[in-house]
């Protein structure tokens, strides 16, 4: 969105190997200290030491938590698009397949509520700096999705639906980590919102 522009960071140029070695231990780092006590268990200087990085470089690949725990969720998503992808959904409709994809994406992240929780929490907190890092977790959501529905070229009508599916996906993260919804309510909210689908998408 051009309004945002201003506010947020000029693009990274590419990271070195070395680079991006010592970024991954980081969300490595990230995932492990929020998966066994959530959000506030991630202190930077803990992931610092635990990733093995001076306290000053961990702050120049992310300024803040927040910055962290979504860039974290964006590499989680990424690792659940590769187990997808080596093992699709079974689904005989695009609707069918993305309700599947998305279910499988959800018990992924419910096996690891205390890391689901704070990843939704970044999410939650996150203002315009962050912009570049949730734009990331909404581009791998929507791979994910297209993927599903095996779409390489969507029509506006198309993103449209999966920005929907997408929204309710999240609301449906945040009412189950906060005890308002079941499994089983969050599995039909997400097959309802995957049959607007079935109005863009011829039937197969």
């Amino acid at each position: 969105m051009p309004a945002e522009a201003s506010t947020s960071r000029p693009p990274s140029p590419p990271l070195t190997e070395r680079q991006e070695a010592r970024r991954r231990r980081i969300l490595h780092a990230s995932a492990q200290l929020a998966g066994r006590g959530g959000f506030d268990a991630v202190q930077m200087r803990e992931v610092a030491e635990s990733s093995q990085v001076a306290l000053g470089t961990l702050y120049r690949y992310f300024p803040s938590k927040v910055h962290l725990l979504v860039a974290t969720m964006q590499d989680q998503l990424e690792r659940m698009h590769g187990t997808l992808r080596r093992k699709p959904p079974a689904g005989d409709t695009a609707a069918e397949r993305v309700a599947e994809t998305l279910m499988r994406a959800f018990r992924a992240l419910q096996r690891e509520p205390h890391l689901a929780d704070a990843m939704v929490r970044a999410l939650t907190f996150a203002d315009r700096s962050v912009s570049p890092e949730v734009d990331q977790v909404s581009r791998q959501t929507t791979a994910i999705i297209l993927d599903a529905m095996g779409l390489d070229d969507p029509s506006p009508e198309q993103l449209s639906a999966v920005r929907v599916i997408e929204h309710t996906w999240h609301s449906a993260l945040i009412t189950w980590l906060s005890g308002r919804a079941s499994i089983a309510q969050v599995k039909i909210d997400i097959e309802t919102a995957c049959r607007l689908i079935d109005l863009t998408v011829p039937q197969e």
